[in-house]
């Protein structure tokens, strides 16, 4: 990789990790939240959740609009409103329907600058190396997400909430002016001019879809695991006999493990990557799906034995979810026709970042419905997890019967 490449690729990834900081801010302390505001799971599940149904809802326009635009001026917009969305937070909210507001803003924040900053990347970097760049950029998703747990944690615990969501909007503004330092560049030639949010074309390139429908198996699961880890240890070490209470601080209490879960992620990803590349992207991503579908079933049980068992088979979890992300976008940037490759990542983030909304939903519904928080209760909501992520090879096994590259 040519030096100009690389610091293309560290600039754009900073940004990344940058506006990251507060997607995951409601999460790590969900627990504080949840007391603080007597707000019920499914009410959680909620808050975690509208984040990613608004991403859902912004991201087929701001996406689409890359093939129009130069995609530096979208993600500048989606840096604005992540700083305005962490500030709103820290000032205003103080219950269930300000959260909601504002992680929504969030969201549509998230929407205008992590597919976008992928087109920042790919226009600005040559063919020849698309395929190492991408797979780099999904995996600081990870990145940021680790940034984000430890972030969010530390500032909370030295000077309260409101102060984790002060620093994520700093942060956001610090990712703006990353970008705007680019060099600006004209978006490629589309293939046929049309309607902005006409997919139609995207939903008839079955190779691709294969790839989009394999990543919203992987978001529901990657997202469910995301909005309730913090919430599943802190039950786990309640537990009578979990062992849980000397494990309150450091680096396997429960936001320490989704802070190191996300480093594992992050290396998990481009790891999957590079041995997904040599056996064949969608063949490899098939078998990962299996086996991150697999383990969510174990979970449960594993909170039964003891805290440390819970704690380290979630770091090991987490791994195997992630071994499948970046082979999934590469998948379907590489199976996108010429001049739609900013509709076929708005179908990607629609869909995917859809199931992000409904999986931490539906977990905190599993959990109300079974109305407890014991080891039998999270593994009937960890089955809920693993039973979508099992359909993530299936859809694959479909698209690449039409595949024009490698499987």
């Amino acid at each position: 990789m040519s030096r100009p490449v690389l610091l293309l690729v560290l600039a754009v990834c900073m940004a990344e990790v940058c506006t990251m900081v507060g997607v995951f801010t409601f999460p790590a302390l969900l627990p504080g939240f949840m007391a603080e505001w007597r707000l019920s799971n499914t009410e959680a599940g909620w808050i975690s959740g509208v984040f990613f149904a608004a991403f859902a809802a912004a991201a087929p326009v701001l996406v689409a609009l890359t093939d129009r635009l130069d995609a530096r001026r979208i993600y500048m917009v989606g840096a604005a409103l992540t700083a305005l969305s962490c500030a709103g937070f820290a000032l205003f909210a103080d219950g269930f329907w300000p959260a909601m507001l504002f992680r929504a803003l969030g969201g549509a924040g998230l929407a205008g600058t992590y597919m976008p900053g992928l087109r920042v990347l790919v226009d600005r970097a040559p063919a020849t190396a698309r395929a190492r760049v991408v797979p780099l950029y999904t995996a600081c998703f990870s990145l940021g997400t680790a940034a984000s747990y430890a972030v969010s944690a530390a500032a909370a615990e030295w000077l309260g909430w409101r102060a984790a969501f002060v620093l994520a909007a700093g942060a956001a503004v610090a990712a703006l002016v990353i970008v705007l330092a680019l060099r600006p560049v004209d978006p490629p030639p589309q293939a046929e001019p049309g309607r902005l949010l006409d997919f139609r074309p995207v939903f008839r390139n079955r190779a691709a879809m294969g790839y989009v429908l394999g990543y919203v198996a992987h978001m529901w699961e990657l997202f469910a695991y995301r909005a309730w880890v913090v919430g599943f240890l802190a039950a786990a070490a309640a537990l009578p006999g979990a062992d849980g209470a000397g494990w309150s601080g450091g680096v396997l209490s429960p936001t320490g493990v989704a802070s190191l879960g996300a480093v594992i992620a992050f290396a998990c990803s481009i790891g999957g990557a590079e041995v997904a590349t040599r056996l064949g992207r969608g063949r490899g991503g098939m078998v990962y799906m299996v086996l991150s579908g697999t383990a969510a079933f174990a979970m449960g049980p594993a909170a039964a034995v003891s805290y440390p068992l819970a704690a380290v088979a979630m770091l090991v979890y987490i791994g195997l979810i992630q071994l499948d992300s970046a082979a999934l976008t590469t998948g379907a940037v590489e199976q996108a026709e010429d001049g739609r490759r900013g509709a076929t990542l708005a179908v990607h983030s629609l869909l995917g970042f859809g199931a992000a909304f409904v999986g931490p939903l539906a977990v905190g519904m599993v959990l109300d419905a079974a109305a407890g928080q014991g080891a039998v209760t999270w593994t009937w909501a960890f089955a809920a997890i693993g039973a979508v992520g099992l359909l993530g090879p299936l859809a694959m096994a479909w698209g690449l019967r039409w595949s024009v590259t490698k499987p």
